[in-house]
């Protein structure tokens, strides 16, 4: 009440008696401003004008100093590809562009990390750098499974490496920074942001195009926009340190948010062993064989002649000759229950049995049954 009282009636008395010790200003109906002394007489000059200064804002935060630190660090990668018609004639064209991040330098070479599916297929292969620097790259070597490749490059004009973090450490509701090239380089070193959505993910992958899961991919889930062409791009966390190499998403219509990246203490052995040798060495057994829960319940007895007590496993469609599984005594339709006493269920448990946890020359007691009988077998590894 007190307020309203001064406001309507102390202030305008207040005005009018010209006790305030500064100029009261009207608007004008053309909205220009006069003073209260000139209302009376507008030919008067107008000495008093109220002028505007710039302010200047210092927005830097803890995000635009990472961005700035390590946007060099991520680059584009084009996938050139030829296509021969005959002699004479050749098509080149796109085989698309995704992202790449450059982990270490060495003398006058850089190496960079990038996915397998970004350069698979391609006759050429294009870094391109921040400053739209364009360079020939050399394949030191890609896998599948893992689905990274690592590249290298002239290192002249290449001076900021990423720093690398700890995958281990990140926990679920940590913020995060992708960076990378959505839909090509028109958009390179997009920058978005999100949060750590969860670890250890597994997501089944379809690497053969069958429809059947061939494997699964161990993955931090991440909601900071991933699209196409960010493939091979950094996760970035609040300390500007790589904690993942962006690979995937779900792309349905229902679904949004839901994006995917290697973790970076699962890359690094598998970028470690590209760059020196060229591929990843892995374990072989020699079998051609697919999930149980592939094959109708109904032949599980009638025909593989299985007991109750067995819910899952791998059947054995052949062995290829003069190879472990072969030497070992495998035969057609035994079906693997246990490798060296853990149970495996699905086709994706072999091979990541075998991948991450066996090598060449070890051996391996496998549990399976024949004919509903169960037997053992102990079979050496050789290299794949």
């Amino acid at each position: 009440m007190l307020g309203a009282f001064l406001f309507a009636v102390a202030l305008p008395k207040l005005i009018e008696l010209e006790l305030l010790p500064y100029e009261f200003y009207l608007i004008s109906e053309d909205h220009g401003l006069m003073s209260e002394n000139l209302v009376a007489n507008q030919d008067e000059t107008f000495q008093f004008i109220h002028s505007i200064t710039p302010i200047s804002v210092d927005i830097a935060t803890q995000v635009t100093d990472i961005v700035a630190r390590v946007t060099p660090a991520v680059v584009g990668v084009e996938n050139i590809q030829t296509r021969s018609f005959n002699f004479w004639d050749q098509a080149v064209y796109d085989g698309g562009t995704g992202s790449g991040v450059i982990y270490r330098k060495t003398d006058d070479r850089a190496f960079i990390v990038t996915n397998h599916h970004v350069i698979e297929g391609a006759d050429q292969i294009e870094v391109i750098l921040a400053d739209d620097t364009r360079l020939i790259a050399e394949l030191k070597g890609s896998d599948l499974y893992t689905d990274l490749a690592v590249l290298e490059v002239d290192g002249t004009d290449i001076d900021v490496m990423i720093d690398l973090g700890n995958s281990e450490l990140t926990k679920v509701g940590e913020p995060v920074i992708a960076i990378g090239n959505p839909l090509g380089l028109g958009l390179s070193g997009s920058v978005t942001q999100g949060i750590i959505s969860g670890t250890q993910r597994s997501i089944p992958q379809d690497l053969s195009g069958d429809g059947l899961a061939d494997w699964q991919a161990d993955v931090i889930q991440t909601d900071a926009a991933i699209n196409p062409g960010n493939s091979g791009g950094a996760l970035i966390n609040m300390s500007g340190q790589l904690i993942g190499i962006n690979s995937m998403k779900i792309n349905q219509a229902a679904v949004e948010g839901i994006g995917f990246a290697i973790p970076i203490n699962e890359a690094l052995p598998v970028i470690q062993e590209l760059e020196s040798v060229g591929f990843m060495t892995r374990a072989f057994l020699g079998v051609e064989a697919y999930s149980l829960i592939d094959v109708p319940k109904a032949e599980w007895q009638q025909s593989l002649l299985l007991p109750d007590e067995v819910t899952g496993g791998i059947y054995i469609q052949s062995v290829e000759p003069f190879t472990p599984a072969d030497y070992a005594g495998l035969q057609t339709y035994d079906v693997i229950v246990e490798l060296d006493g853990e149970p495996v269920h699905t086709i994706v448990d072999l091979r990541k049995f075998l991948y991450q946890q066996k090598g060449p020359g070890d051996e391996m007691v496998i549990k399976f049954y024949r004919s509903g009988e169960a037997e053992e077998a102990i079979v050496e590894l050789t290299k794949q």
